[in-house]
């Protein structure tokens, strides 16, 4: 009857995974604040549309999902 939340990084693939989207994040944040203009991003899954999203709003942007799983997506818009 309880639910647990168990997330296992076998040989630190989550690690750097996370690493990773954190990078294309800070990148695609660059990007609309120069352009002025919403970036969606490729499909993802919701853990790593999450760590998307939570480095958008640490960069005082905001984000959304959009689209249907699996073709779920990340849009970043500007300011």
């Amino acid at each position: 009857g309880e639910r647990s939340r168990l997330m296992l990084d076998v040989g630190g693939h989550r690690a750097e995974q996370r690493t990773r989207l954190v990078a294309l994040a800070e990148s695609s944040i660059a990007e609309v604040k120069e352009r002025g203009e919403a970036l969606s991003l490729d499909p993802m899954s919701a853990f790593e549309r999450k760590v998307v999203h939570d480095v958008v709003a640490a960069a005082g942007l905001t984000s959304e999902s959009e689209g249907a799983e699996p073709q779920r997506r990340v849009v970043i818009l500007p300011a």
